[in-house]
């Protein structure tokens, strides 16, 4: 074998030895749940409870918007949200007012500023959001 191909074996090698130690890490992390009410939560750092809070208000398909960023038909029945950085089906915990839905990015925005997320009308409907509200959210695992 050539030197490059020892050092490319050497630089997998370590690679992957990187990725076991964090896969490790990350599942060991998951063992401590700091919110009693949701089995497997782990807090946030910089959060009391392991949520983030956003603005978010609720949006509607239209002509001009037949299909989501992210590629999905886009109809009265879709549920999902909208981030202008998370990327498509990342899936997300949306809490509001004691209500809380496992749901997943599906479309890019919102352009409105000061507001971190647009709702699909029919997530907002089983949420009862109406209108620019503050939410909790958080990343699921």
């Amino acid at each position: 074998m050539s030197p490059t191909l020892v050092q490319r074996g050497v630089w997998l090698v370590g690679i992957c030895f990187v990725a076991v130690i964090a896969a490790v890490a990350i599942a060991r992390r998951g063992d401590d749940s700091s919110d009693k009410n949701l089995p497997g939560a782990v807090a946030v750092p910089g959060t009391k409870n392991g949520y983030y809070t956003g603005r978010a208000a609720p949006y509607s398909p239209s002509a001009d918007h037949p299909r989501t960023a992210c590629g999905q038909p886009f109809t009265d029945r879709t549920q999902g949200v909208a981030h202008p950085v998370l990327p498509c089906g990342v899936r997300v915990y949306i809490r509001f007012h004691g209500k809380e839905v496992l749901t997943q990015v599906i479309d890019r925005g919102p352009t409105v500023p000061g507001r971190d997320f647009d709702i699909t009308k029919a997530l907002a409907n089983r949420l009862d959001l109406h209108g620019p509200q503050t939410i909790q959210w958080r990343f699921a695992k």
